[in-house]
């Protein structure tokens, strides 16, 4: 196997090379003025490490795997074109009036439980930018009206004057039958040819979104409108610097939805967010390999902390109403949660509740921790890490970057030293507990509120600052497992490297799967079956465009199921293609009814009130070749040696504890070490806290266990 995949993040590059049986991890600071930058600056480290130049590498692999942060910095930068909005005439007002409440999307909570003193974000189309078309489709795909061509020309000539540098057309009830949205398309096309305005892309909603609802379709169309721009020229500057270095296949870029697809079946939407799903990818991969069916992974970066699930009974997490930036959208999105804590989280001291707090403002990559001596002025937690003596000033990030443990005592002493009246230690410590707090509050309410109890599952802790804080936020929540992967630092990127090529449709239906006023199940399958046949064909269509061979695709069927009215949403896997017989229908129903007991407990099911099913989903995928995870560290013998002690400061002990330091490399498979210690790899560190204990794993893994 020849694989790049690379995973950006808001603070480091990763890269995760596989390379005839070798399989090498490297990190760089994240370039976000230019993101191919950093790519080939940590592709070059991982080519240096086996010796073979990046040309030969590039010319070798049969791919380039790509996660990519480029979207999200579009947004938070608010730098895109100028978005012009056709809808339906009557319908203007939807965007602009975001549901009533949609302002406090993408707020904390303290923000939302004061929506009246909540602020709108920036508009993506301001209203002068929105312009409605006589035309109404109804709720079956009937239409009532029919496009006026010479109003449709008319509105996008006034968009047209007003600079507009792209199109979205989002009109009602789309989903059901998108004949007049492509209408659009066509009299936009012959009214402005290629050659008259250039590039400019037009978005049909329905091609973005499947499910009703025409706010959070249009918001979802519009995004993608928004961040076309930057996302192909940031791409094609990355694939120029690949192809000059001699890369000739086409590059993979890692979805929202759990797989990968070549550029030109990629949306811009489907970017956002994309690494930590690759993560959550390597999680799947790993329950298997390591028959730990119940696993919450855990990614700590240097930006964020996010979350994910996989369970024993295989149910996939999705977010039905994922809020990407400040806005509600409508897409096949892989349900994580991300916090606001990671390794350049920003501590500060909050007068009015007298307390520190820590995140979500990050350092980021530039300037970074004040420790990074990049002119970083704050603390943060890699600051708070470093005081307390869990990092090496000089073998930080596989000695790439230079750590001032004074600078760091410096920041803590102006921001929290001097309004609490701590000692720097103290300040450090409290830094540490409150960012692990806030770890462990998130991970017990992501895993509670989906129905499971946390201490069931085992962590999976992994990125540059996880194995460092697992111990910390695992105790929190009352688990005492934690299993750290091989190559935990660049994990995610590992994801990436073992992703299916995949597309992900689906579509909003209303079907009684049991109907609790006639007490009868569903009978005609026609409609079921010729729905589930047209979500087959747009993903085959897909893949067939990227080169696939036909005989190669397989399908998943998913199925929203819910309990009549019930806000709740019960995914399915659906052991069959097509609905055949009453048997299959039962099996349905019994198949929805374990999972939801599971979720929610043993007689909460409510068939008395009907089943439903909401949403039918055709996973269409390419099943690629995985990295094969082989034990790469020392095989010794004998009780490990330290390569050094120092002193470490733990919030649980009063004073400073003698720590030994380990290398990682040093220990053979087995190896049992007591807390306190430190076990250093090149390019993170594992903090084994003094009433836990580490077992190194087999494939390069180690287990964290609280001593009972």
């Amino acid at each position: 196997m020849r694989r790049v995949s690379v995973d950006i993040g808001g603070t480091f590059t990763d890269c995760f090379l596989a390379f005839d049986g070798k399989y090498v991890e490297s990190k760089s600071l994240t370039t976000h003025n230019n993101l191919s930058s950093g790519f080939m600056d940590a592709l070059g480290k991982a080519c240096d490490e086996i010796g073979v130049p990046v040309a030969e590498v590039l010319e070798g692999v049969d791919a380039v795997r790509y996660a990519t942060t480029l979207g999200t910095n579009a947004l938070i930068e608010r730098n895109g074109p100028k978005v012009g909005l056709v809808t339906t005439a009557g319908f203007e007002s939807t965007v602009p009036l975001m549901r009533a409440r949609g302002y406090g999307d993408g707020l904390g909570e303290a923000q939302q439980a004061d929506l009246p003193a909540a602020n709108r974000p920036a508009a993506l189309v301001p209203m002068s930018n929105i312009v409605g078309i006589r035309e109404r489709i109804d709720y079956k795909g009937d239409a009532i009206l029919t496009v006026d061509e010479d109003d449709v020309r008319a509105q996008v000539r006034k968009l047209v004057d007003l600079g507009v540098q792209a199109f979205v057309v989002a009109l009602v009830n789309a989903v059901v039958n998108p004949a007049h949205e492509k209408q659009v398309e066509q009299i936009i096309l012959s009214e402005y040819p290629t050659h008259m305005l250039g590039s400019i892309p037009i978005v049909l909603s329905h091609r973005v979104a499947g499910r009703k609802g025409e706010y959070a379709r249009a918001t979802s169309s519009i995004i993608d409108a928004y961040l076309h721009d930057q996302m192909y020229h940031g791409m094609s500057t990355l694939e120029i610097a690949l192809r000059r270095n001699g890369y000739k296949k086409p590059m993979l870029l890692v979805h929202n939805t759990s797989g990968m697809a070549q550029m030109n079946s990629t949306s811009s939407l489907q970017t956002i967010h994309s690494g930590p799903v690759a993560g959550l990818e390597a999680t799947n991969y790993l329950s298997n390999a390591f028959k730990e069916p119940n696993l919450i992974a855990t990614d700590m970066g240097g930006t964020s902390f996010d979350i994910g699930l996989v369970t024993a009974d295989g149910t996939k997490f999705y977010d039905f109403n994922p809020i990407i930036d400040r806005w509600l959208v409508s897409t096949p999105m892989t349900y994580l949660h991300t916090l606001g804590a990671g390794g350049g989280s920003i501590a500060r001291f909050d007068r009015m509740w007298n307390a520190i707090e820590v995140g979500p403002a990050s350092a980021g990559s530039d300037p970074g921790p004040a420790c990074y001596g990049r002119g970083g002025k704050l603390p943060t937690t890699t600051d708070a890490n470093l005081v307390l003596g869990y990092l090496d000033e000089d073998n930080y990030a596989g000695g790439t970057i230079k750590l001032s443990k004074r600078r760091a005592e410096r920041a803590i002493e102006e921001h929290i030293c001097k309004p609490t009246g701590m000692s720097v230690i103290e300040a450090a410590k409290a830094i540490k507990r409150k960012v692990d707090s806030n770890m462990a509050a998130a991970i017990f309410k992501e895993v509670a509120v989906k129905g499971y109890n946390p201490k069931n599952f085992v962590i999976l802790s992994y990125g540059g600052g996880g194995p460092l804080h697992a111990c910390g936020y695992s105790a929190g929540i009352g688990v005492k497992r934690v299993l750290i992967p091989p190559f935990s630092s660049v994990f995610s990127a590992l994801g990436a490297g073992n992703m299916d090529q995949l597309h992900i449709h689906e579509t909003s239906v209303y079907m009684m799967l049991y109907d609790a006023n006639t007490r009868a199940m569903l009978g005609d399958f026609s409609n079921f079956n010729e729905v589930v046949a047209q979500l087959e064909a747009r993903g085959r269509d897909d893949l067939l465009r990227q080169g696939a061979k036909e005989e190669d695709i397989r399908t998943r069927l998913e199925l929203d199921l819910r309990y009549g009215n019930q806000l709740a949403e019960t995914g399915v896997v659906c052991p069959f293609s097509r609905i055949e017989s009453d048997q299959d229908v039962i099996t349905l129903l019994d198949i929805f009814s374990h999972n939801y007991a599971q979720r929610f407990g043993e007689g909460s099911q409510a068939p008395e009130a009907g089943v439903r099913i909401n949403v039918i989903r055709v996973v269409s995928y390419l099943s690629h070749a995985q990295v094969d995870l082989k034990p790469s560290h020392a095989k010794g013998a004998g009780a490990p040696t330290p390569r050094a002690e120092r002193i470490c400061h733990f919030p649980s002990l009063a004073e400073g504890a003698v720590t030994a330091v380990y290398d990682y490399a040093d220990l053979a498979e087995g190896t049992v070490i007591n807390g306190p210690a430190l076990i250093e790899t090149p390019r993170t560190t594992y903090l084994v806290e003094p009433d836990w204990k580490l077992t190194v794993g087999n494939s390069g893994s180690a287990w964290l266990e609280m001593k009972s």
